[in-house]
């Protein structure tokens, strides 16, 4: 099992530096099946996926801008480059007329990158880093044709300033285009250096785009009709604490810690009072929780929603209650290492095993700053800690 710090010692500085390959492919197991991923040859007459990456790579530290980076910046682009494409040997299909795809490789990616790196001990904010940039690396290819979405590309570059460097979003974007072999790598530049330009203008290239307010900022990413500069009017709601993390990582613990005199809503909680194992009607547990929720979202009352939110897709659902009632919400995720986790909940009264725990880690989605109006991102070592 490779380390952090042996991964990052992969990283080289200059195009001077010769990238070990064998090195690599042993850190990083999974990209060993790249080298018998197939990819359409239209848009990739280089051949398999792993070919690709070397060439991207390649092409990466050959980029003017890359000798300007800091360490921790060169460090962070290089391995979303190596890993860019690493879920696409789960998710290739084959068309009846022989054309390949790989379609949602990209967040994919994001999660195996997440699940690697965290088991090496990468700090949490450097991990994120990595695995936001392999999330969206080819959104600047596109920013400027239709949307799928229907958003604008000051909407895109203004949304993704919030979670990614958006330089080194361009970086990796020119290297991925420049390291194969397709028709149209010079139209799709163009569109890469139309996104740098832009999101320049806008004043975000290096650093978040400014707003307003929080909730300038969050209503406008929730798809609001508004202008980052000038303040959208607040009525004032609860204070709500939104907890993320696996079972194990220590939230009951921090909540006590830190807001130990305000209600909390816990699907554990509606559990108990409802006699249900975990697992078990879940529905009901849910109901229960949320009429809770609601009751102290009507009453302005600050609490804590204590609960895994591991997706986005879960996280949403509570995001839309608490802001339908003008909350104010930050969401506080809370992680740890895989052997404390399982060392703890080996301890716990539950009846989640461990390896249902560690299956939770597929659906792992760790929040992006554009979800609520505040986030924090917290290890938890602490072997007392559940």
């Amino acid at each position: 099992m490779w380390s952090w710090k042996q991964m990052a010692a992969l990283v080289p500085h200059s195009a001077h530096d010769s990238v070990d390959w064998a090195a690599c492919l042993d850190a990083f197991p999974q990209l060993e099946l790249a080298r018998t991923t197939p990819q359409d040859p239209i848009y990739h007459a280089e051949g398999d996926v792993w070919t690709h990456t070397q060439m991207v790579v390649t092409e990466l530290l050959q980029d003017g801008d890359y000798a300007g980076l800091t360490n921790e910046e060169r460090e962070t682009v290089f391995l979303a480059a190596l890993l860019h494409d690493v879920a696409k040997c789960s998710t290739t299909q084959i068309a009846d007329d022989g054309r390949i795809s790989q379609p949602g490789h990209s967040r994919r990616g994001a999660l195996d990158a997440r699940l690697m790196l965290w088991e090496a001990g990468a700090p949490v904010a450097r991990r994120e880093a990595v695995c936001r940039l392999i999330a969206v690396h080819q959104v600047p290819f596109f920013a400027f044709a239709d949307s799928r979405r229907g958003v604008s590309p000051e909407f895109m570059v203004r949304e993704l300033s919030w979670q990614v460097d958006l330089h080194l979003l361009v970086l990796l974007a020119r290297a991925d285009i420049r390291g194969r072999i397709c028709p149209d790598v010079g139209n799709v530049l163009v569109n890469i250096e139309l996104f740098r330009e832009l999101a320049m203008e806008e004043g975000c290239l290096r650093k978040p785009r400014s707003f307003a307010s929080a909730e300038t900022a969050l209503r406008y990413f929730r798809g609001a009709e508004l202008h980052p500069d000038y303040a959208l009017h607040e009525d004032p709601g609860s204070r709500v604490i939104v907890m993320c993390g696996l079972p194990a990582s220590g939230k009951n613990h921090w909540v006590a810690q830190h807001h130990a005199g305000l209600p909390v809503v816990s699907f554990d909680d509606a559990r108990a009072e409802l006699g249900l194992r975990h697992g078990e009607n879940e529905g009901a547990a849910a109901h229960r929780a949320v009429d809770k929720a609601k009751s102290l979202l009507r009453a302005k009352a600050a609490f804590v929603w204590n609960a895994t939110h591991l997706s986005r897709q879960m996280r949403g659902k509570t995001l839309d209650l608490c802001l339908a009632y003008g909350a104010q919400v930050e969401l506080v995720h809370l992680e740890a290492a895989r052997s404390t986790l399982l060392a703890r909940n080996s301890k716990r009264d539950t009846t989640l095993g461990n390896a249902a725990l560690l299956g939770m880690l597929h659906r792992w989605e760790v929040p992006l700053p554009t979800e609520a109006h505040g986030l924090q991102l917290l290890v938890n070592e602490s072997s007392t800690q559940t």
